[in-house]
């Protein structure tokens, strides 16, 4: 335990919210003790590449990791790897590791992300060989050493997830069927005529789609060890060497929930990411947070998200709070495509097409009465400062230019700012 009177900084969850918290609590001036505890087995590593370049074989965990282990030392931050936090006292800002170790803290930083939504009827205790949820080092070491040439891969899940899995077995020659609940691949994050790009591009690379098909059950080999092949509720049965469930993620509230936290869909947070425990924070997949733009809360899943909370977090803690204010941005590698996000779509009632999709290079605006809220951007990374700085002001710019390629950006932009 800690005994001493000086401060201390607990960071549960080693991710990229985790790790970046770490470190800018250093940047900002704090002296007190850090220590990062973290379930896997590895130093906070990247995780955007595990659906592509590490299951694809062409990048290794060396690569992965965000720091060396001597930044981590050279920071003086303890890093307490391969350990679960069993239990959180916050009445006596306390927890115990599953080491049989206890620490105290005057600050606590719950990073402890999200995992997988599991097929519905699964027994979690009895894992089957074959069947994979991306996302730790962990599962993709596992899927990547059964991708080989020729095998069947069926992926449950037309998001992002599923279809960056599709692309990267597809170039390595496996079989890859989609099955999609809904009627078009994407549909909960963008518009039709993105969703529709996707689905043709995969198509054309022999992505064998499924839509509006719903998962009945899995059908398993004579020994119930691995899947034989997917059922559709219509009856199609989808042979498979190999099943990747890519449907969603929840976030892990668990020690939130035991501490008397609030929680709803994610750890309830202000601006400046404190809980409703003023010695805790929350940041990243397992947080929620109030959106001054878009007037509702948010939980989101992203790499930008993560970080920028992490910032906040420890901005807060050396007393220099600063609210979180970003718009959300993503993005997402599939074949030589570039998919950028800024904002988020929901409630549109005017789309922009700008450039054009024959072309694979293309913006789709989305605007509300006008102003414009979110755009998706496929390979156009030279222009997505600008798109940005668009969709942050929440500029109200002319529809038309703005549909018209040959249009510089910055002087859309900057008739926007003239009108505002």
């Amino acid at each position: 335990m800690n005994h001493s009177d000086s401060p201390c900084t607990l960071i549960v969850g080693s991710g990229h919210a985790g790790a970046e918290a770490a470190i800018a609590l250093r940047q900002n001036g704090y002296t007190g003790r850090i220590v990062l505890i973290g379930n896997e087995a590895s130093l906070p590593y990247q995780r955007p590449p595990l659906s592509k370049g590490f299951l694809a074989g062409a990048v290794d965990h060396p690569a992965l990791l965000m720091r060396p282990a001597d930044a981590y030392e050279k920071a003086n931050i303890e890093t307490r790897i391969g350990v679960q936090v069993t239990s959180l006292d916050a009445a006596r800002k306390l927890i115990e590791l599953s080491d049989g170790g206890s620490l105290d803290y005057s600050h606590l930083i719950l990073a402890t992300g999200s995992r997988p939504r599991p097929l519905s009827g699964l027994d979690p205790e009895c894992p089957l060989v074959n069947l994979h949820y991306l996302r730790t080092l962990a599962h993709a070491q596992q899927m990547r050493e059964q991708m080989i040439e020729g095998k069947r891969l069926v992926i449950i899940g037309g998001g992002y997830i599923g279809l960056e899995v599709a692309a990267v077995a597809l170039k390595q020659g496996l079989e890859v069927s989609l099955i999609e609940n809904m009627d078009r691949i994407l549909a909960r994050v963008t518009s039709a005529e993105v969703s529709n790009f996707y689905q043709q591009v995969h198509q054309a690379a022999g992505l064998k789609l499924h839509l509006n098909a719903r998962f009945d059950r899995l059908n398993l080999d004579a020994e119930g060890k691995g899947v034989e092949s997917v059922q559709l509720s219509d009856g199609n049965r989808l042979p498979a060497d190999l099943v990747l469930v890519g449907i969603g993620a929840i976030a892990n509230t668990e020690l939130a929930e035991q501490a008397g936290l609030a929680v709803d869909n994610g750890i309830l947070v202000d601006e400046f990411t404190c809980s409703s425990d003023p010695f805790i924070h929350a940041i990243g997949d397992c947080s929620n947070h109030p959106s001054e733009r878009y007037g509702r809360r948010l939980r989101l899943e992203s790499i930008p998200n993560a970080i920028e909370q992490a910032r906040t977090a420890a901005l807060a803690i050396c007393g220099k709070p600063a609210p979180y204010r970003s718009i959300p941005w993503f993005w997402s590698d599939q074949y030589e495509l570039k998919l950028q996000t800024v904002g988020l779509s929901q409630g549109y009632d005017q789309t922009c097409l700008r450039g054009s999709p024959a072309t694979r290079s293309f913006v789709v605006f989305y605007l509300r009465e006008g102003q414009v809220i979110a755009a998706d951007c496929i390979n156009r990374q030279l222009e997505f400062a600008l798109i940005k700085k668009l969709v942050q002001g929440g500029q109200t710019p002319n529809a038309q230019w703005l549909c018209d390629d040959s249009t510089p950006l910055k002087d859309i932009l900057a008739q926007a700012n003239a009108i505002a």
